[in-house]
């Protein structure tokens, strides 16, 4: 476990490797308690170097059994965390390193651990630093041979990144299997994986004609649950040949399943390791959700052959060059396998309930760093949504047509490169003849921009005018922040609803897109003859906040008219949003905000439109969730309050529509096979939507349970369940659906994720002790990252009523696990830690428990650093 101690590591500091490491063969002797590992190292300085300068390696907790340089012993300083060798050549040598590691007390999950029986890795970010001593940076590339030892009968498959070599038996029941990677690569994206897995095969032949072999292994028994993992792996191979003419460059690709992981999934050059909630897919035990979900991740792993492997980060500092990049591209793939508006939303949505408090609070960061105490709390949403967020505005700002040149020539220059986001923005630069210095703000400066819109119609004139203020508010490391450039897509609109054409294009007003790049900026648009309605933001082109004091009239209209499906939603959302807020200002939500009839109205119109995708108008009937409304009122936020205005905007929606919905709802209800086709998932997404209405209209769990009970899939199982315990939670129809759910699936612990989750999420006082209860169900293992994050996650990430109790219970509960989980598992609790960050926003009696609460876990003897980072920070 890392010191509760650590140093501040500074962008500004960097400095080049002093030693380099062109090639590395490794031997690992695979022992559940004690495995011996033999580095061979090809070491010499690097350029600049002086003479006589010390070689330090860095090590996490390893024991040294053997140290030679040219095949000599020598004295050296050693300790578990660090390797120091004076008086080495300066020129090229070999360095031999035996170490011995504990994969099965590794339960930190990070370097060489054991997952139910088989032995994997996972060395981003400093992991590889657990197996041998190594200078462990990501600037620091080597060519790699690995040659893995196990009794066959405990580990019959043996794997490694790159291409196989020689296997074979070798004595009394021992086995090995060599793997080279002629790719140089960083320590971190090194991959081992040995133990009793089934494989999926296919191939796939890549644009130029050569043949790739492809595997999926998961866990015996699970191995007819891969198929929809490998149909995603092909797509986004020939995905990124063709969008990006980006080709693989091995002769296989694997993909292994583990169930205990501390990420979704991870890129190790040729063989990605998972978490097997991430692979795992038939009709009988996954979602819709999940099946999506699949599909990304395993595409957002394979891209980043490229964005990530073949062009690495020069330090962490540059980690959104290959997260922020590779999140981008598989936006767009998804986007292409699904609906681009649907998953727009989506994407915006995940940002506004991750990344907006993220920047509004303590944990605010840049989407590039500019100091970190421990580099694994920097996997934030603000590097991986709002970095990808950057991306999207760049090929706003520069142009499709400049955009892939860029890609393109940042590709070619810096294969092979560890790269960092000057090398990119310069290409784009190129690429475009545009300065993209102002743009690169964006990456340099914490916080979301706030823009302030006005508008004026002088009819006599026959000229809208448009003025536009930027400001972005303080974050704690930065006060002063100057103005960023910010793309702004816009459409005026004409009574009709027809789209009217833009009469003034400039150089701040091009292709319907406003470039703001002053703190302020007015427009005037000539030549109208009535009063446009103005659309602003569609797309959501930047990652801004929007205050635009726009009439509801308006809005509705673009409600019901925008052809910009995206920005439809955004106005419907907002009207929502407003009218929430407005009962929970003027009566606490007991009573509904007046002026609302209109927007009710809509509710019933976009659940009847045909001609909208099923998907979409299920996220229409879908109200903005109690995280964001919180986020929305910023301070003194009573969630009690709010969750009773939500309610009362729900009845209203209801009592309104019930009886047509319930028609709707009906006429939705399919015996077709299940496939996860988008239509047919936004067919059920629709179906679910308006049965939580339906279930709410007729007081009663009957027409739920009647689904549940004839679902032949998981997607209605597990959403009629929801919408039952959500809805009628001590009903009989509930108690026996959850029943019939743990008898069913009570040894899928996948299955019974979802299970926790909805525990998790129901809201009241009595949330933390029903929590607290489900700790003590079969299914939640603690050491278990997966389990953790359905039960304790959800509750504090999902159930602002639940977690922020007035009296703190909700907080003690949390507080309490992050204590528990810090000893084994830092990188698992410092993520729960972060579920602290909107403490501040909260009223006074919440905001004194909350506080409370961390200044006592804060005094927790031996806290690990990860955590002790996060905990100073939301303390601060």
């Amino acid at each position: 476990m890392r010191s509760e101690v650590g140093t501040t590591v500074k962008l500004s500091n960097y400095a080049p490797a002093a030693y380099l490491v062109p090639a590395i063969d490794l031997t690992f002797r695979l022992d559940p308690k004690r495995t011996i590992v033999r580095a061979v190292m090809q070491v010499r300085p690097n350029l600049g170097t002086p003479p006589g300068t010390e070689l330090v390696f860095d090590g996490d907790g390893v024991e040294m059994l053997d140290l030679k340089l040219n095949g000599e012993p020598i004295e050296a300083k050693t300790s578990p965390d660090e390797l120091r060798i004076e008086n080495v050549p300066h020129e090229a040598f070999t360095l031999e390193i035996e170490t011995a590691i504990d994969p099965e007390a590794n339960l930190a999950l990070s370097g060489l651990y054991r997952s139910n029986g088989v032995y994997c890795t996972q060395c981003e970010a400093e992991g590889f630093r657990r197996i041998t001593y190594f200078p462990d940076r990501p600037d620091v590339l080597s060519v790699y041979s690995v040659r893995i030892e196990a009794l066959a009968d405990q580990a019959p498959v043996l794997l490694s990144n790159g291409n196989p070599g020689e296997s074979g038996a070798l004595e009394a029941g021992w086995h090995f299997a060599e793997w080279h990677d002629p790719w140089p690569k960083p320590s971190y994206l090194f991959a081992l994986v040995g133990g009793d897995i089934v494989g999926s095969f296919d191939t796939f032949t890549t644009m130029s004609g050569r043949t790739v072999d492809l595997g999926v292994y998961v866990e015996r028994g699970k191995e007819d649950r891969t198929g929809w993992a490998v149909d995603s792996l092909k797509r986004s191979m020939k995905w990124d040949e063709e969008t990006f003419g980006r080709e693989y460059d091995l002769d296989v690709f694997n993909i292994v399943a583990v169930s205990d992981f501390n990420m979704g999934a991870m890129e190790n050059k040729g063989l990605n390791i998972f978490n097997d909630k991430y692979i795992l897919a038939d009709p009988q035990t996954a979602t819709d959700v999940d099946y999506a979900n699949i599909e990304t991740i395993i595409a957002h792993e394979y891209f980043h052959n490229w964005t990530g492997n073949r062009i690495t980060c020069r330090d962490w500092f540059q980690l959104c060059l290959k997260e922020g990049l590779t999140v981008y591209r598989d936006h767009e793939f998804s986007a292409d396998m699904r609906s681009r508006p649907v998953t727009r939303i989506a994407e915006v949505r995940t940002l506004k309930v991750a990344q907006f408090p993220e920047d509004a609070g303590p944990l605010a960061h840049p989407v590039r760093p500019t100091s970190y105490r421990e580099i694994n709390n920097f996997y934030t949403a603000t590097v991986y949504e709002k970095g990808s967020e950057v991306i999207r505005m760049l090929r706003i700002v520069i142009g499709e047509k400049a955009f892939q040149s860029g890609m393109a020539l940042y590709f070619d220059r810096h294969d092979g490169d560890a790269a960092t986001i000057e090398d990119f923005l310069t290409c784009f630069e190129e690429a475009s003849g545009r300065s993209l210095s102002q743009f690169a703000l964006w990456y340099h400066q914490a916080g979301t921009p706030q823009v302030t819109a006005q508008t004026a119609y002088d009819e006599q004139a026959q000229t809208l005018t448009l003025t536009l203020e930027q400001s972005t508010p303080p974050t704690p490391e930065q006060n002063e922040k100057e103005p960023v450039h910010i793309p702004i897509s816009f459409a005026l609109f004409g009574a009709g609803g027809e789209e009217l054409a833009v009469p003034n294009q400039s150089e701040a007003v091009r292709d319907n897109v406003i470039h703001l790049t002053d703190r302020e900026m007015t427009i005037e648009f000539q030549e109208m003859e009535n009063r446009p309605v103005l659309s602003l933001l569609r797309g959501f082109s930047a990652p801004i906040n929007l205050n635009f004091d726009q009439p509801i009239e308006d809005r509705i209209f673009l409600a019901r008219h925008e052809g910009d499906l995206y920005t439809r939603w955004q106005a419907l959302d907002r009207l929502a949003t407003d009218a929430i807020i407005s009962s929970y200002r003027d009566s606490g939500g007991e009573q509904l905000a007046s002026g609302t009839d209109a927007l009710l109205d809509l509710y019933g119109e976009m659940a009847a439109d045909e001609r909208l995708d099923t998907a979409w108008r299920a996220l229409a009937l879908s109200l903005p969730n109690e995280t964001t409304l919180v986020r929305e009122i910023e301070r003194n936020a009573n969630p009690d309050a709010i969750h009773k205005a939500r309610e009362t905007f729900f009845h209203a929606i209801t009592s309104r529509h019930g009886e047509a919905f319930g028609i709707l709802y009906e006429s939705l209800v399919s015996n077709e096979p299940y496939s996860p086709d988008p239509q047919s998932a936004g067919r059920r997404a629709l179906e679910l939507a308006l049965l939580d209405y339906c279930t709410m209209a007729e007081n009663s769990g009957e027409r739920a349970k009647k689904l549940f009970d004839e679902a032949d899939n998981m997607t209605e199982r597990a959403g009629t369940l929801e919408v039952l315990m959500l809805r009628r939670p001590a009903s009989q129809e509930t108690a026996a659906a959850r029943a019939t759910f743990e008898e069913r699936y009570g040894s899928n612990p996948l299955i019974m994720d979802k299970l926790l989750g909805m525990v998790a999420k129901i809201p009241g006082s009595d949330a933390p002790e029903r929590v607290r209860a489900a700790m003590t169900h079969p299914n939640y293992v603690e050491t278990n990252p997966n389990r953790v994050r359905a039960l304790i996650g959800s509750f504090a990430a999902g159930n602002p009523t639940g977690f922020h109790q007035p009296d703190g219970t909700g907080y003690r509960l949390l507080a309490e696990v992050i204590g528990r989980v810090a000893t084994r598992n830092p990188q698992l609790a410092a993520r729960m830690a972060t579920h602290f960050r909107s403490w501040k926003g909260m009223d006074s009696t919440r905001r004194e428990a909350a506080h409370q609460t961390l200044l006592e876990l804060r005094k927790t003897s031996g806290l690990p650093l990860d955590v002790r980072d996060i905990l100073d920070r939301t303390l601060s």
